[in-house]
């Protein structure tokens, strides 16, 4: 009978992980009901002022983030379609897997994914990613974005928080 110590199964998964998931499905339901508010309530390219920085601007992305590639021709849309999917199915096995005593990788890692699965599902049903939160500084405009970008952005600081801070100090601990 194999001990505790034994290495896991490539399918061996966490229940107390759903958690985790949670804030995925949480991340992509705020991302799809924003947009649809965004596509329902505001005209295209007509900025609403919110604050001084900041408007509503509705947006079609059909590229990548900030509009990378929005110009070639519509391959891209199944190329990002493929990769987002691919990666989204890499990082539920790599969530459903976190020890319990992981916080902040498995806190990214659900944010990435929430974000990715809610660009995914805008990419795969309208062909294009909708934005709407444009920020700006004067006459300086930040890419318009919406929720599901913010949520892969905040999950990308994160896992650079626990890759250049945490993860070493998780190594002393197992060296020790």
């Amino acid at each position: 009978m194999p001990n505790s110590q034994a290495k896991k199964g490539l399918f061996q998964f966490y229940p107390h992980n759903l958690l985790w998931l949670g804030l995925s499905v949480l991340a992509i339901v705020l991302d799809q009901w924003t947009k649809w508010i965004a596509s329902t309530h505001l005209n295209y390219a007509d900025p609403i002022p919110v604050l001084p920085f900041l408007n509503w601007t509705l947006l079609h992305n059909y590229g990548a983030a900030f509009s990378f590639l929005s110009d070639a021709g519509g391959w891209q849309r199944y190329f990002f379609t493929s990769l987002a999917g691919i990666v989204s199915i890499i990082f539920v096995f790599w969530l459903m897997r976190m020890p319990k005593k992981m916080v902040i990788l498995p806190m990214a890692i659900a944010l990435i994914l929430g974000g990715a699965i809610g660009n995914l599902i805008d990419r795969v049903s309208l062909g294009y990613v909708v934005d709407f939160i444009h920020v700006y500084y004067q006459n300086s405009h930040f890419p318009a974005f919406n929720l599901a970008d913010s949520a892969i952005t905040l999950g990308t600081i994160l896992l650079l928080i626990d890759t250049f801070f945490l993860e070493k100090k998780r190594n002393q601990n197992t060296d020790a």
